[in-house]
């Protein structure tokens, strides 16, 4: 059973790390823990609570890091393009560019291999397309 100092911490725990959430992800993550209230209302607290309000608020990494180390996880993991879509969005939030990002998924090839990395680089095509972010055909952005 739950005292009331449990529970207290426990929300603010919450509102602390939709504080973080909203900062990083944006609408994109809230997304997220609305389409796991019904399923799975314990997962979208410790993602809001645990996640974003421990670990992503943590003073080692600034947050545009922190989106760079997700990516490149996301990315050797595979099979995770809508994780990848919230997470590219959320590095453009935090100051990524674009050419950063590309230049991360680039990377990651090397010890993620070819098809995962292509696969990562097309998410982020949607995601600068959606964004307004796609180079001009001529080459200017």
């Amino acid at each position: 059973m739950t005292n009331v100092a449990e529970g207290s911490d426990r929300e603010q725990r919450y509102e602390h790390g939709l504080e973080v959430l909203r900062k990083v992800d944006g609408e994109a993550g809230q997304r997220v823990v609305d389409a796991l209230a019904d399923i799975s209302p314990e997962l979208a607290h410790q993602v809001v609570a645990w996640a974003f309000g421990e670990i992503y608020d943590r003073p080692g990494l600034a947050p545009r890091d922190r989106q760079l180390v997700t990516l490149g996880a996301l990315t050797a993991l595979g099979g995770c393009e809508p994780q990848l879509d919230v997470h590219i969005n959320a590095a453009l939030n935090v100051g990524l560019t674009p050419d950063e990002i590309t230049e991360s998924l680039l990377h990651s090839a090397v010890y993620c291999g070819m098809p995962r990395a292509l696969n990562a680089t097309f998410v982020a095509k949607k995601v600068f397309a959606e964004r307004g972010l796609l180079p001009a055909p001529d080459g200017t952005a």
